[in-house]
């Protein structure tokens, strides 16, 4: 939105966004949205921000956490100016495929934002897309896995014309205050900010964290710099031996290393980083159990490794899984439109 534009709507009614959901959402990306808005009107002269929750049939709509919302049905001609579709504990569930309700918010002018499982769903209807898109990077993985989909570096969030594709998760927070420091004021934005504690406001373009090309947040460099070579050696791992020299260290500092910060061996974060990645793909892919056990570096002997840490067979746990959904706790929490306070 240009500055004239700003202005106009600035002068009138402020701006409207829709939040669209289906069951299994993600509650934080819901807080990140509400709540940076809701503390956006508190901090500006007069509330310029309220929004909507809609879901395709509206009704109570639950989060994987058991905390239930009340939506409105999705309207026939938005008239929103922003929407965002949350991400969703079910990467394959069809409430995400929202390519002609995200059309008919385009159409009208309204910039929409795809978080998370949201944004692959759409890179994926589009084979990937001319555009330039991103998604949490374990959906990258998973894309990248079933189709050969490379998104290159991890992007916090991506602009393509009047659809951005986002990581979703806590970096929503930082995708809903770029947007209250455009429309509002840098001093706005960063007063939001220090409300919510959040004292980096990262830009698009930010690497995500822990995505294997962006360092993590240990505090060490060379544990950092050990934990993306791990991260970026999954199908074939390197031997710790290769890491050290690698990151010119000794054996016994690396170990003493990872003792401090993990309470286990190089050798042991090395294989439970392997296992949770074919834990994803393990619920979230029809690969065979074969292929996972080799994508994950375990050319022989996978089910029987992944037995003895888990208690049971990948075979068992993947057929358990379908038959029997997670579990949700019985806490509701109820809400619908919100009037700015």
């Amino acid at each position: 939105m240009d500055q004239k534009g700003s202005d106009l709507k600035e002068a009138s009614q402020g701006w409207h966004f829709d939040i669209l959901v289906c069951d299994g959402f993600v509650l934080t990306e819901m807080a990140a949205v509400t709540d940076t808005l809701r503390i956006a009107n508190r901090v500006l002269a007069r509330p310029l921000f309220d929004w909507t929750v809609r879901s395709a049939s509206g009704g109570q709509i639950t989060c994987r956490s058991g905390l239930s919302v009340e939506t409105q049905c999705f309207a026939a001609k938005p008239e929103a100016d922003f929407a965002f579709v949350l991400g969703n504990s079910d990467p394959a569930h069809p409430g995400l495929s929202l390519g002609r309700v995200v059309q008919s918010y385009t159409s009208r002018g309204a910039q929409v934002y795809l978080l998370a499982e949201a944004a692959a769903r759409h890179i994926r209807s589009q084979s990937g897309g001319a555009g330039a898109h991103t998604t949490h990077w374990e959906n990258s993985d998973l894309l990248r896995e079933q189709l050969g989909l490379d998104l290159g570096a991890h992007a916090l969030a991506r602009q393509d014309g009047p659809v951005v594709t986002c990581a979703g998760m806590g970096a929503t927070t930082d995708v809903v205050l770029a947007l209250v420091g455009q429309l509002t004021s840098a001093a706005a934005q960063v007063t939001v900010a220090n409300i919510l504690l959040h004292d980096h406001i990262r830009d698009f373009a930010s690497l995500q964290p822990f995505a294997g090309h962006a360092p993590t947040t240990s505090g060490d460099r060379d544990l950092d710099d050990c934990i993306r070579l791990m991260q970026t050696n999954i199908e074939e791992p390197m031997p710790i031996r290769s890491i050290v020299t690698e990151l010119g260290l000794s054996n016994r500092s690396l170990e003493r290393k990872f003792r401090t910060f993990f309470g286990t061996t190089p050798n042991g974060f090395y294989r439970e980083m392997r296992l949770s990645k074919a834990n994803n793909l393990l619920l979230n892919t029809t690969l065979s159990v074969r292929e996972i056990g080799l994508a994950c570096g375990f050319p022989n002997g996978f089910s029987s490794l992944y037995k003895s840490v888990f208690g049971i067979t990948p075979f068992a746990l993947r057929k358990q899984r379908r038959t029997r959904p997670e579990s949700e706790t019985a806490h509701s929490a109820h809400s619908g439109a919100p009037r700015p306070v």
